[in-house]
This record gives C-alpha cells, structure tokens and sequence, in this order.
C-alpha cells in the first residue's frame, strides 16, 4: 500500500434517505460537505453518492424497495440508532454555519473529558450528526 493510499478512509458510512437529491444539496450548504461522485438511476432516485469533508467521506442514497418490493420503514428516531462524527478545525464556525442553514442543533458547542470543544446537530431526516475538535489516536 502507498503512502496516499494509507491516507485514504477505509470505512465509509453509508446512509439511505427519502430524498437523497435534497439531503445532499442540504448537507453541503448546513454543515460544508462537498459533493463527489453522484450516480443516478434512471427515476431519478440515487443509486450511489460521496460527500466529503476533508479527507473523510460519507455514502448515501436513495431509500430502495427490500426482496418484497417494500419500501422500508426508517425508526422513528434515526439519530437515536446512528449518528457521524467528523473532526474539524473551527467548531464554533462550523456550528454558526450549520445553525444559519436551519440544523437542528441538539447539543450547542460544549466541552467533554475527551474534546476540546464539539457539537451535536440533526440532519432534514433525523440523523445525527457531530462535529469537534477531538481527533482518535490508537494508543
């Protein structure tokens, strides 16, 4: 494996939305994503998308129909089940950013016993998602 290669994430979270279109075009004006690579079906509906932060990626698309034909049914609480969490440089930025664009915002920016600053925010479908300061190391 290369030096570039190391770099690169190799676990990509991967979320399903209702209308994947909209979460995206959301995602990249609330919380600074940029969108990468985007493939389309042919309805219309997402079959693959890569958003990014950094050198960091997130995968989604569009809800599909299960082996049955069934459109599943997400929890009530997505946020509750999954959330992401992406260290960043400037949290109070981020989060000023992300409150003007309308993020539900549902822990303000605070500080942890293992994070400088952070904070907590849902997305147009319920996930949840936080930014801060706090980077993993393996020890």
């Amino acid at each position: 494996m290369s030096a570039s290669q190391a770099a690169i994430p190799v676990i990509y979270p991967a979320l399903r939305y209702r209308d994947a279109v909209a979460a995206i075009a959301w995602l990249q004006e609330a919380f600074g994503l940029e969108k990468g690579l985007v493939v389309e079906n042919p309805d219309g509906t997402l079959a693959h998308a890569e958003l990014w932060l950094g050198p960091c990626c997130v995968m989604l698309g569009s809800v599909h129909k299960d082996a049955d034909g069934n459109i599943p049914t997400p929890p009530a609480d997505p946020g509750a089940w999954f959330s992401i969490y992406f260290a960043i440089e400037d949290v109070d930025a981020h989060h000023a950013k992300a409150r003007a664009a309308g993020a539900e915002i549902t822990a303000e920016p605070h500080t942890t016993e293992y994070s400088p600053r952070q904070y907590v925010a849902k997305d147009l479908e319920g996930y949840t998602w936080s930014f801060g300061a706090y980077r993993a190391e393996r020890s």
